[in-house]
């Protein structure tokens, strides 16, 4: 992440504000860090000459050895400083320099033996260094700051040492986890780049749960900043996952297998994140047998906004194509070739459903025929009295639907009176639970509908070949010489 994203996403989130309180246990390098951070990153931002020199004069001061340097809480610079990062990115940067914790070795609170007592705006009459400096901290980690950074260290410079911190420091980040704030904690020490260093800093974030970078503070560099920034914002919290997945999947059944697994899997997910830094480790919960890939498209540092794309297998693609169109379905080709067939049978059926609609709302519906389908003859010459003309011939299939009620009935013979009412009285039961449960009563081995099915096909197919022509005869001769009176005798 390059520096100017970083400060445009921080930006976005404080509103422009960067409020960094620096906390901690006293005597750790807050105020060194403090400094160098204004020296490398806000004091060269600062166009205004003289603003920049007063913001440098506010500098805190910083020393080694055991006596507390700071006495209060301190915003650094006294006032926010707008500082351009770029052309369109002008952020207000401030830093909280605070007291700290205090921790056993430190000096400076104490006076001939005594608690040093000093004066605060929160209470009339003086109090205890040691509490003053536990209010000023709590107050910059509750009241003051938008982004918190525990400074500690692994005692390796001054002349505490390294245990001697461990109670401040898990009180520093209770204070930031209770509230909920987003920080991250950074080891002090001269030798960063040491194994044991590493191993300490693995040690206190699976502690804390919370990321942990070694740093000389008194020897930060730009890009030490740059990736102390970078690894705040991933402490912000996740504001909105969206999962894309392929438009027929949202055309899946709702309660069906590979929705339910898929929607179980992302709701498993969404569980264990929190944070923008768990969103690419916790990758590894989106898997279930159907999502054949899942990749992460965005995250925006800026909003919290992450956007992932799950790709299912796609035989359930061809599964529910094959469900559709009643046919099986197994790859592109297929489904091409079934499109093209399908349209064909589309375009013959739209010839006829209207006719098909009229015969079943009035009884009687005609396909007419196409030009296509018309035949012309050759014209003839034509007589009327003394005058001539001629006449054209055109012949052209039309197509006749009647609907003719089938009336079918079952009667099996069951048993005596007792048995056939006990039979009927449990379909009729049947009936009111479910209507279609009739149709699977079991009479003599077969089902209610395979008998009336039966009966309806010996009805259909009742009509012989001989009936059929004349019939079609008969319709001919009405539509070509009728004069709209029909009479038929059926024998």
């Amino acid at each position: 992440m390059d520096e100017l994203r970083v400060y445009r996403d921080i930006q976005m989130r404080t509103g422009g504000e960067i409020y960094i309180g620096v906390v901690g246990p006293v005597r750790t390098g807050k105020s060194t860090f403090i400094k160098r951070f204004m020296d490398l990153m806000v004091l060269p931002g600062i166009d205004n000459v003289h603003e920049r020199e007063q913001a440098r004069d506010e500098l805190p001061q910083s020393a080694a050895g055991r006596t507390i340097m700071t006495t209060e809480p301190k915003f650094i610079p006294k006032e926010a400083v707008s500082v351009h990062i770029s052309d369109d990115i002008q952020v207000k940067i401030r830093l909280i320099d605070c007291v700290g914790f205090m921790v056993d070795g430190a000096s400076g609170h104490m006076e001939d033996d005594k608690d040093r007592m000093v004066k605060t705006p929160w209470y009339e009459d003086p109090i205890p260094f040691t509490k003053a400096a536990h209010i000023g901290t709590q107050k910059v980690i509750r009241d003051h700051s938008t982004i918190g950074l525990v400074i500690t260290t692994d005692g390796s410079f001054g002349e505490i040492a390294g245990e001697s911190f461990a109670a401040a420091e898990e009180m520093a980040v209770g204070e930031l986890k209770q509230i909920g704030k987003p920080f991250i904690v950074v080891v002090n020490t001269i030798r960063p780049y040491a194994m044991e260093t590493q191993e300490l800093c693995r040690r206190k974030e699976e502690k804390y749960d919370i990321k942990c970078l070694p740093f000389n503070c008194d020897q930060l560099k730009q890009e030490d900043i740059q990736k102390i920034m970078a690894t705040m914002l991933l402490e912000f919290p996740v504001s909105q996952i969206d999962f894309y997945t392929p438009k027929w999947f949202d055309l899946l059944p709702e309660e069906g297998e590979v929705k339910t697994a898929v929607a179980d899997t992302a709701r498993e997910y969404l569980m264990n994140v929190r944070h923008l830094k768990d969103v690419r480790p916790m990758q590894e919960k989106l898997t279930c047998p159907y999502i054949k890939k899942c990749f992460i498209e965005t995250v925006s540092m800026s909003d919290g906004k992450v956007i992932f794309h799950l790709e299912i297998d796609q035989k359930y693609y061809y599964e529910l194509l094959s469900e559709w169109m009643g046919m099986p379905v197994k790859g592109d080709y297929a489904f091409y070739r079934i499109l093209r067939q399908l349209s064909e049978n589309q375009t013959a059926y739209s010839a006829v459903s209207q006719a098909v609609e009229s015969a079943r709302a009035k009884g009687y519906g005609v396909v007419a025929p196409e030009k296509a389908e018309v035949l012309l003859e050759p014209p003839v010459l034509i007589k009327h009295g003394n005058r001539y003309g001629f006449k054209i011939k055109a012949k052209a299939p039309s197509i006749h639907m009647i609907k003719a009620g089938i009336e079918t009935e079952i009667a099996p013979i069951v048993g005596d009176q007792a048995q056939a009412e006990e039979l009927i009285t449990s379909m009729n039961n049947s009936q009111e639970q479910d209507p279609k449960a009739i149709w699977d009563t079991l009479i003599f081995g077969k089902t209610v509908g395979q008998l009336v099915e039966e009966g309806i096909q010996t009805k259909v197919t009742r009509m012989s070949e001989n009936s059929q022509v004349k019939m079609q005869e008969a319709i001919q001769k009405i539509v070509n010489d009728g004069n709209g009176s029909v009479i038929f005798i059926i024998i």
